[in-house]
C-alpha cells in the first residue's frame, strides 16, 4: 500500500487522567507499575500483547501492534485522578481487595504518590457514596474551569507533554436524554443556567475537550454519546470514544450471539444475571443507577441478530438482565447466562454460561489500551467519534445514520485494519481466493 499516515511521535510523558479513583483505576495503575518492574504481565492488553498479520499468509509477516504503529510505551505513562473520596491510590487498592498484599506491597510507594484531586459531585446522580472530597465550586461553569485548571496542573506536576482522559467513575443515575444534550447551543445555555440535567461526567467531558484532551467514557454515564458533546469534539478537533467497558458478560454476548446468527440458530430467550460486591455493585444497587447499566448491557443483541432481517429467528426473543449487590463476593464478579435457542425444525436447545471473573482484572487492560489508542488518534489529528475503537465498549458510537456494530470479531478486524492503514499496509479481507489460481477462477 505504501501510504503511511503522518503521525507525530509519542515524545515525552503521557498523562492518563482518570475521574474515579476506584478498583478499576488502581488495578490499572498497580498493573502498569508491576509490568514496568518486570513483576507482572499485561495480560488482556492488545497494545502490549496483540499482533497483526501483514500481507498474505504466505509472507509470514506478523508484528506486535505496538510495533506496527507508534504508541506510547508503559514507561511513558503517568497517572492523575479525581475522586469524591480522599483516599490515595494505595488506600483504595487495599480497600478494593482486587490485588494480593504481595503485589500491593511491591508498588506501595508508587500508589501512595497518586492522590486524587477533589471531584465534581452531584448527590442526585451518585446517591450511594458519602462524598468527602468535593470541589467547592457552586456552578457548572466554575466546575469546568476548575477541572480545566486541574488538567493543566496535572501536566505540569507529572511533567507530561500530552494527556488523555478516561472516565472510570461510579455509575450515575439514569435519565432520558434531556433537551440540553441535543445541541451544543442548548448545552451551553444549560451550563449557564446551572441546569440540574447536566451530570458530573458531562462536565469532565466538556473540560477535557476544551483543553484539547482526548476523551473516552468507560462508564454508562451520559457523555460523548450525546449530540452536543460530539459537536463540541468535532469543533475542537478532539477524538472521543465510549461508552461503558465491554469486559465480562457483555463480551461473552458479543461472542456467542454472532455464532448463533452465523449458524442461523434461533433465539427464544436470553437471561443474564450478575452478582457483584465491590463499590460498583453497591452503586448499582440503586435502581436508577442500574437502569443506566441495563441500557448499555441490553443494547447488543438486536444489532447483532438483526431481527428485522431474520424475523423467524429473532423477532420475539425475551431478554432479561439483572445485577445483584452481594458484598461477600467483592470484585470477583459472577455472571450467569441461560440462553434458549432453537435448531432444525424448531427443536429447543440451551446454552448455559457461568463466568466467574474478576471485574477490575478484566477492565484494567482495556483502560490502558483505550488511553494509548486515544493518544495515537490525537497525534494523527483525528477528531470526533473513533468508531474503530468500538471493540472496547458495550455501547459504542457510530456516525449518525450508521448502524452500530457490536460483533466482537468484526470490531477487532476493524481495529486492526485501521492500524494497518495507519502504518501504510493493506487491510486484510481474508478472501484468500488468489491463493488457488485456476482452481477458483474469478475471470470467467
Amino acid at each position: 500500500m505504501e501510504n503511511k499516515k503522518k503521525v507525530a511521535k509519542p515524545e515525552g510523558k503521557l498523562a492518563v487522567l482518570i475521574p474515579g479513583l476506584g478498583a478499576v483505576s488502581t488495578t490499572l495503575m498497580a498493573g502498569v507499575e508491576l509490568a514496568r518492574q518486570g513483576k507482572g504481565a499485561p495480560i488482556g492488553s492488545l497494545t502490549q500483547m496483540g499482533t497483526a498479520r501483514l500481507g498474505k499468509r504466505t509472507d509470514g509477516r506478523t508484528v506486535k501492534l505496538n510495533e506496527l504503529v507508534p504508541l506510547a510505551t508503559l514507561d511513558d505513562v503517568v497517572f492523575g485522578a479525581w475522586d469524591i473520596i480522599s483516599e490515595d491510590a494505595y488506600q483504595v487498592a487495599v480497600r478494593s481487595g482486587v490485588l494480593t498484599d504481595k503485589h500491593l506491597e511491591q508498588v506501595k510507594p508508587f500508589l501512595q504518590g497518586i492522590k486524587p484531586k477533589p471531584g465534581v459531585h452531584d448527590p442526585e446522580f451518585v446517591r450511594r457514596i458519602a462524598a468527602n472530597h468535593v470541589k467547592a465550586t457552586k456552578t457548572h461553569r466554575e466546575s469546568i474551569e476548575a477541572l480545566r485548571q486541574d488538567i493543566r496542573d496535572f501536566k505540569k506536576e507529572l511533567n507530561a507533554k500530552r494527556a488523555v482522559m478516561v472516565v472510570c467513575s461510579s455509575v450515575e443515575t439514569f435519565r432520558p436524554l434531556p433537551e440540553a444534550f441535543q445541541t451544543l447551543a442548548n448545552f451551553e445555555k444549560a451550563l449557564d443556567a446551572n441546569s440540574p440535567d447536566i451530570n458530573p461526567t458531562a462536565l469532565y467531558t466538556y473540560a477535557a475537550i476544551k483543553e484539547g484532551v482526548p476523551f473516552a467514557n468507560a462508564t454508562p454515564n451520559a457523555s460523548v454519546d450525546t449530540p452536543a458533546l460530539q459537536e463540541l469534539a468535532k469543533q475542537e478537533a478532539v477524538p472521543v470514544a465510549g461508552r461503558d467497558l465491554k469486559s465480562g458478560q457483555t463480551m461473552m454476548k458479543t461472542v456467542i450471539a454472532p455464532a448463533l446468527k452465523a449458524r442461523m440458530l434461533g433465539l427464544e430467550g436470553w437471561f443474564s444475571t450478575n452478582i457483584l460486591g465491590n463499590r460498583d455493585g453497591e452503586v448499582l444497587d440503586d435502581p436508577q443507577a442500574f437502569k443506566a447499566k441495563e441500557v448499555t448491557k441490553s443494547s447488543v443483541l438486536d444489532t447483532i441478530l438483526q431481527p428485522d432481517l431474520y424475523p423467524e429467528l429473532y423477532n420475539k426473543y425475551s431478554h432479561k438482565v439483572s445485577i445483584h449487590y452481594y458484598p461477600p463476593r467483592g470484585d470477583a464478579k459472577e455472571g450467569w447466562d441461560n440462553i434458549d435457542i432453537t435448531g432444525w425444525l424448531g427443536y429447543p436447545m440451551q446454552i448455559k454460561v457461568n463466568f466467574l471473573c474478576r471485574d477490575s482484572i478484566l477492565a484494567a487492560p482495556l483502560v490502558l489500551d483505550i488511553a494509548l489508542f486515544m493518544d495515537l488518534a490525537k497525534r494523527l489529528e483525528w477528531r470526533g467519534i473513533q468508531e474503530w475503537m468500538s471493540f472496547y465498549f458495550k455501547s459504542p458510537m457510530a456516525h449518525p445514520g450508521l448502524p452500530v456494530e457490536h460483533d466482537l470479531f468484526i470490531q477487532l478486524t476493524k481495529l486492526k485494519n485501521t492500524l494497518r492503514v495507519v502504518a501504510g499496509e493493506e487491510p486484510i479481507t481474508h478472501l484468500g481466493m488468489d491463493y488457488y489460481g485456476d482452481d477458483l477462477p474469478l475471470s470467467r
